[in-house]
């Protein structure tokens, strides 16, 4: 019997023993192609020679100090090689444990640039329906997922939601790209205007909607839109590319597709690609000189933040990124990924969209194509497509409808960025007898 509180309680999961490539290894000796890598984290895939190195190497010189006495060399380095491959702007890291953590610190750095410049009355967050910034409880009243969110309610701050930008749901029929862009980006605006432009401290969204949407990109303009209105209004804007930020989308930072430079960005999954728990906040020179001339301080803390072993691995794995040229091969094989999904599902009867970016891909499933119905809630049918996925020896990374019935179940699919043309084949083809024997059952 186990004593870890796991996420299902009375799950029976297989023990995960080893790991090779796009590969996962069970203790009954079954391999898994990783086709989400966990959770869009594993961009490396599993037991990299060259990240393993670097975890030896560093654990054999230094395995941790505390910030408050000490910097150290893997989290210098790992912040000079972020700085410099950054959009511009932005000038300073802080490293953190992972996702939730970085937005908790994006949030309070937002709070306290205010405070230091002398506007304290800027206090409101607005974020979009059906986001997911993380399940701590800052991260969590930024999201808006109200799945995650309901029965933790009155522990949560006040936040604002506006609809995303997500065209398979909400574009209107023979709504051009460009106006579509312009209504979604303008519910910003009407929102700030609502709550008084000098109450407004953050805008914060994903610019490719992860985990709890499907991979969903904006079009057209609209993020240059989100952008000029939160200049208009000096509010900060906070990218969060927690999950389709460090090459998933073909480019280091998917912002960069949107033509933008965030105030914040947070990062983690792929910085460390699961080798260690790590995640930053990418601030630009204007919060960080506020502080600088202001308090000197920032007055937040972990005990892990700038963990040398963390940081040493984050490090191998974005030299690797780098020295082998992998974000080419994510937008090859994310070009091909997209082909490949299209030609399975591009008349399925229960696919009603398939979108994204580069190597990070969604699949919606509804009961119609003409109607866009999502599946009933309780069917479950997210979790029916992870069970048939892994009677075929394929982890994909599903979600579930929204409670409200705005968006179906849908499946996410973030390989490894070293994956090969005929594993993408093998992916789609399991992929497709999974939902095909869920859809059935």
């Amino acid at each position: 019997m186990t004593r870890i509180l796991h996420r299902q309680i009375h799950a029976k999961l297989p023990t995960a023993d080893g790991g090779h490539g796009v590969y996962l290894v069970d203790t009954a000796g079954r391999s898994y192609i990783d086709a989400s890598g966990g959770a869009a984290v594993s961009c490396l895939g599993h037991g990299h020679p060259d990240v393993i190195a670097a975890l030896h190497t560093q654990a054999d010189r230094l395995a941790y100090a505390h910030t408050s006495f000490f910097t150290n060399a893997p989290a210098e380095a790992l912040a000079d090689q972020l700085i410099e491959s950054a959009p511009a702007g932005i000038s300073h890291a802080y490293f953190v444990s992972g996702g939730s953590e970085a937005i908790e610190a994006a949030l309070k750095m937002a709070r306290q640039y205010y405070l230091e410049t002398g506007q304290p009355g800027r206090r409101n967050i607005i974020a979009r329906r059906q986001s997911y910034h993380g399940n701590t409880l800052g991260a969590l009243a930024a999201g808006g997922n109200e799945m995650r969110r309901t029965q933790f309610h009155p522990l949560l701050i006040e936040t604002h939601h506006i609809d995303p930008c997500f065209a398979y749901r909400f574009q209107e029929p023979g709504e051009t790209d460009e106006a579509y862009a312009v209504r979604a980006a303008q519910a910003l605006e009407d929102k700030v205007l609502e709550l008084g432009p000098e109450t407004v401290m953050a805008f914060i969204a994903e610019p490719v909607v992860g985990a709890t949407a499907g991979a969903v990109p904006s079009l057209a303009d609209y993020f240059q839109r989100i952008r000029a209105i939160c200049d208009r209004y000096g509010i900060l804007l906070i990218l969060d590319e927690v999950m389709c930020g460090m090459g998933r989308t073909g480019t280091l930072h998917a912002s960069a597709q949107d033509g933008i430079v965030p105030d914040l960005m947070t990062i983690a999954k792929g910085l460390g690609g699961g080798y260690q728990p790590i995640g930053a906040v990418l601030l630009n020179q204007r919060i960080f000189d506020a502080f600088a001339n202001g308090s000197g301080q920032f007055q937040h803390g972990h005990t892990y933040i700038c963990h040398p072993m963390a940081c040493a691995a984050a490090l191998a794995v974005q030299e690797v990124i780098a020295r082998d040229n992998l974000l080419a091969n994510v937008r090859t094989m994310g070009a091909y990924l997209s082909r490949r999904l299209d030609e399975r599902f591009g008349n399925h009867p229960h696919v009603g969209d398939i979108r994204g970016r580069g190597l990070f891909m969604g699949v919606e499933l509804v009961e119609g194509r003409s109607t866009k119905a999502p599946f009933e809630p309780d069917l479950k049918l997210h979790a029916r497509v992870k069970r048939e996925a892994m009677a075929r020896d394929l982890l994909v990374y599903p979600g579930g409808g929204t409670i409200d019935g705005v968006r179906g179940d849908h499946v996410l699919i973030a390989p490894p960025f070293i994956i090969d043309a005929a594993t993408v084949n093998t992916v789609v083809e399991r992929l497709g007898e999974a939902i095909d024997a869920a859809i059935a059952d």
